[in-house]
């Protein structure tokens, strides 16, 4: 049972790391910042429950706005530049982000131990639930309940006029800039709002993992932050959360059992999706698709009535 919680606890993560993702793939923006702002989140809110004995609601708000902070001031420079130039200029900021923490060490006194974090060690005691006596269901409970909670935002966020802004930026900057759309500042609220969403998964991986060093926040985990949207498709949120679902939870926890051949299947489904779901999983034709699958007619009945 110990090891479906844990499933469910990556795949609730890694959701809204995807996310934060996806709300700047609206704007047309492929970043790979996303993984700095995870580490930031997961750092600051650790740091903030194991030195200064917060709460971890506050630990993890705190955690968020720094984040979201730091994509603020990032979406400025980033967002000037397109395509391969904005994936360099995000791909070094978040290797700054994990040499900084890399190279991090302020531990302090807490109880009679030293704890904090310790450079190329890594941070170890982030033991907040454990101590506060969480089970792992509670912790499953509180992360989808996290994860609910944003894709109610988002799925809100696209029925009103900021989530066609979005769109319309993503699809055509020029007509979305002759509509009297400030490019800049879409890109920017999308970069920073993405930013908080990856910070808050940053802080519930490191008091869900107990530990985070700079090997956590590898290139690797950015590229599976934006393929999840991208293999999901971008119609709505519910294909980011389809899209790692099948990753983590069929491909690499459910054919465990292949090694790193997982790696190899992975690439060859992004491919694979990119030639026959351009627009994603769940595109346009995801519901009469499903309904096929099921035996249903298209509105949703039976073939037998």
């Amino acid at each position: 049972m110990e090891y479906y919680l844990g499933v469910l606890q990556t795949i609730g993560i890694h959701a809204l790391l995807g996310l934060s993702a996806y709300l700047l793939l609206l704007t047309g923006q492929l970043s790979l910042a996303q993984v700095g702002f995870f580490a930031i989140g997961s750092y600051v809110s650790g740091m903030l429950t194991v030195m200064v004995g917060w709460h971890i609601a506050p630990a993890l708000m705190v955690g968020a706005i720094m984040a979201g902070f730091f994509a603020f001031l990032v979406g400025f420079p980033a967002l000037r530049v397109k395509g391969l130039m904005l994936v360099v200029a995000t791909i070094a900021f978040s290797e700054i982000v994990r040499l900084f923490f890399f190279n991090l060490n302020w531990r302090v006194q807490v109880d009679g131990l030293e704890v904090g974090p310790d450079s190329t060690q890594g941070f170890r005691e982030i033991r907040y639930f454990a101590a506060n006596g969480w089970e792992q269901s509670h912790v499953v409970v509180l992360i989808w309940s996290i994860l609910a909670l944003v894709m109610i935002l988002l799925w809100w966020l696209d029925r009103v006029r900021a989530g066609a802004v979005l769109r319309a930026v993503g699809e055509d900057e020029l007509a979305a800039q002759s509509s009297g759309v400030n490019l800049m500042m879409v890109k920017v609220a999308a970069m920073t709002a993405g930013g908080i969403i990856a910070g808050i998964a940053g802080g519930l991986f490191a008091h869900s993992s107990t530990y985070v060093d700079h090997h956590s926040f590898s290139i690797l985990l950015a590229t599976f932050a934006i393929s999840y949207p991208i293999l999901g498709g971008l119609r709505n949120v519910f294909g980011t959360l389809v899209a790692v679902i099948f990753i983590q939870g069929f491909i690499i926890e459910g054919l465990r059992f292949i090694g790193d051949y997982r790696n190899i299947l992975f690439g060859l489904l992004i491919i694979a999706a990119m030639n026959f779901r351009p627009q994603g999983l769940v595109d346009g034709n995801f519901r009469s698709d499903l309904a096929k699958l099921l035996g249903l007619k298209p509105n949703g009945g039976s073939n037998d009535a």
